[in-house]
């Protein structure tokens, strides 16, 4: 056995941010974020069929972000909150061409729900079985029923027009859009 292959390597690769932090100055910053985060999910793999989670307090603006968000992926006509219907389904895309497909995007805000296993009598385990991008506002109202999260967005209201924003990873493809999203966002702050 050779010195080289008996001792570990003294410098590893560094290793990926498992947390990206940013800050919203204003709404405008959050469109911004919300369009381009529309262009990456639309170009990395099984973007179109991902889970996000939305975490905050009542007006830290989750559905702001989701309205932002399905405008940029092409969505048109009115964009309702979910909080009384549970679950509102969008088709983004126009469907025009090949480069830009229609597809399907849920819009859930479990608020309202009091147990979780009112996901299941609903029948929400046929569309999260299903294709398309999936926002879930107040995942917690649902602990335990719902696959993990490829994202979580959190959003925490500094004033009126700021928001503190940290998205966390749940999945391995969600790891590799963070560290591409780390990669191609360097003005934000990352924590390990």
């Amino acid at each position: 056995m050779s010195t080289l292959s008996s001792h570990p390597p003294i410098v590893g690769s560094p290793t990926a941010p498992s947390v990206w932090a940013g800050l919203w100055p204003n709404e405008a910053a959050t469109q911004a974020f919300a369009a381009e985060l529309s262009a990456a999910l639309q170009n990395w793999p099984g973007g179109r069929d991902a889970r996000i989670e939305l975490r905050g307090n009542l007006g830290a603006g989750k559905t702001t972000l989701v309205r932002h968000l399905l405008r940029a992926a092409g969505v048109t006509g009115r964009i309702k909150s979910p909080t009384y219907a549970v679950v509102e389904p969008h088709q983004a895309g126009t469907g025009t061409s090949e480069d830009d497909s229609a597809w399907p995007v849920w819009h859930f805000d479990f608020y309202r729900f009091n147990d979780p296993q009112e996901w299941e009598d609903a029948g929400f385990r046929d569309i999260f079985a299903g294709p398309g991008l999936k926002l879930m506002e107040w995942p917690d109202k649902v602990a335990g029923q719902l696959p993990p999260p490829d994202w979580v967005i959190a959003l925490d209201a500094i004033d009126e027009d700021q928001r503190r924003v940290h998205i966390s990873a749940g999945t391995e493809r969600g790891q590799q859009w963070l560290q591409t999203w780390a990669h191609t966002h360097p003005g934000a702050e990352y924590a390990s």
